[in-house]
């Protein structure tokens, strides 16, 4: 059973049932709740209290309605970074716009919205005091700018009976403008010893929440080595979108896993891979059309998978395509011809 705000969502189509509601309002999530067994999220912003009510009541909710309420609260999740000693950039919690002129000597430094920021939205850079004016006026983060040599992320998983498996690290690379993931690689190219430190980060961060599910843990890696946390989100994310072909488990298959307690899949790469995000083209609102689609299918290795979304705006995510290759130059290769190829448009 699937319930989502968007009545012409994709997955409308392969549902038992679908229905049409709202995931942040209380009495939709409640009695969505009602009808099933087990229930789980695939993206973090939903009426977390429906879903404790529901726990309460006896149903399984994975993963469990107080982890998905941390994550959701930017300023929770820094404290829990800081509680429990898992690195990370420094930060202040503010009330409002004003509290910025008030720490001045923090800047520069990125405010984040505690709730609600997602794909870049909700973020503003404040390098000094002219641009204060462009800061969000409510509960927020503030966070000092740290001079990353690379963004990385990690997959970990963890089922109902304790077990963990983690994914390989990956190297997250960002559109300047839109601060959305542009391309990833896998594996990350970094020093053994930096991946290992990774890993177990990643772990004890999902033994700490006890959670039950996927989680992703998004990382800064400094230019003087050191590995920071940024961001988690309790669900399948666009940094293991790769593993569908590039795996043996997918982050998929590895969440149905955790929430119904078999045990966890092999985690290994099958070969080295890339995934491009496939955005909307900026100037293009309409019917989406994609130009090169053809022409990168003849590629060996590449694989397509389009979201079923219908129309198309400038940054919208409308798809992805992975790349394998046993050989990373020639897979860079792959990538970079992809990229220059594949377009999202629109007909209207």
């Amino acid at each position: 059973f699937v319930l989502d705000p968007d009545p012409d969502a994709p997955c409308k189509d392969v549902s038992s049932k679908f229905f049409i509601g709202d995931i942040t309002d209380f009495d939709t999530v409640y009695n969505f709740g009602q009808n099933v067994d087990v229930i789980t999220i695939e993206i973090e912003n939903v009426n977390a209290d429906a879903l404790e009510k529901l726990q309460q009541e006896g149903k399984q909710v994975f993963p469990q309605p107080d982890c998905i309420r941390m994550i959701q609260d930017k300023s929770k999740q820094k404290a829990f970074f800081r509680d429990h000693n898992f690195p990370t950039s420094d930060f202040i919690i503010i009330n409002n716009k004003n509290e910025i002129a008030e720490n001045i000597d923090f800047l520069p430094c990125f405010q984040k919205l505690s709730r609600a920021g997602y794909d870049g939205k909700g973020v503003v850079k404040i390098e000094n005091s002219n641009d204060i004016s462009k800061g969000f006026d409510t509960h927020s983060v503030l966070e000092k700018l740290v001079d990353i040599q690379k963004e990385i992320a990690i997959l970990v998983a963890r089922n109902i009976h304790g077990e963990v498996s983690v994914f390989d690290v990956v190297e997250m690379v960002f559109h300047k403008e839109n601060n959305l993931l542009d391309y990833l690689m896998c594996p990350s190219g970094l020093p053994n010893e930096i991946m290992e430190e990774a890993s177990s980060l990643a772990m004890a961060i999902i033994n700490k929440m006890e959670m039950v599910g996927i989680l992703a843990v998004e990382m800064f890696l400094t230019k003087d080595g050191k590995i920071l946390v940024n961001e988690l989100a309790p669900r399948p994310h666009n940094s293991g979108h790769h593993t569908i072909n590039a795996s043996f488990t997918s982050q998929y298959e590895q969440h149905l896993r955790a929430i119904f307690g078999l045990p966890l899949g092999s985690t290994k790469s099958i070969m080295p891979s890339a995934m491009i995000n496939l955005l909307g083209e900026t100037g293009y609102n309409g019917i989406a059309k994609y130009v090169g689609l053809e022409e990168i299918l003849k590629i060996e290795g590449v694989f397509v998978h389009l979201y079923g979304k219908k129309f198309t705006k400038p940054h919208r995510k409308m798809g992805h395509v992975t790349i394998l290759d046993e050989n990373p130059l020639i897979l860079r290769q792959k990538l970079n011809k992809v990229k220059d190829k594949i377009k999202v448009i629109a007909t209207t």
